[in-house]
């Protein structure tokens, strides 16, 4: 039976949301996604995560997010002992050095800019799926 992954996507933007649907299927990828479409329920996730309730297999933030932005979610992932190791992908339009800088310095996996075309999107589903496969493996 092949492994499910669980993944939580923070993104405000609906059509963000169906691009990365996309993108995970065309590899074939098994996955159960959980969409916040913003930062408080972001953590809300997170917290019942920590606390057991929900396994989480890969985060992926936007840095812009309503009601808490995208390092505010990153700070309370890296804080969770249990979280610690699942990987944190924090994808992103923001082309500012210092959310790069932010987002790295808070323990992020990957910060990678929203990819503008078709083969760029195929490349980070192609990213992703590696990430997933390697961290199960682990």
């Amino acid at each position: 039976m092949p492994v499910t992954f669980k993944i939580l996507l923070a993104e405000d933007n609906p059509g963000d949301v169906r691009l990365f649907c996309e993108a995970l299927d065309s590899r074939a990828l098994p996955f159960e996604l959980t969409v916040a479409e913003d930062g408080e329920k972001a953590i809300a996730i997170v917290k019942n995560a920590s606390a057991g309730g929900t396994q989480l297999d890969l985060i992926v933030l936007d840095v812009n997010l309503p009601r808490h932005k995208g390092d505010e979610v990153l700070r309370q992932v890296r804080a969770e002992p249990s979280l610690r190791s699942v990987p944190v992908i924090v994808l992103t339009s923001s082309a500012a050095p210092a959310d790069r800088a932010t987002a790295t310095w808070l323990g992020a996996d990957l910060y990678v800019r929203k990819p503008s075309d078709l083969e760029e999107l195929l490349e980070m589903a192609k990213v992703i799926e590696e990430m997933l496969k390697r961290n199960a493996a682990s």
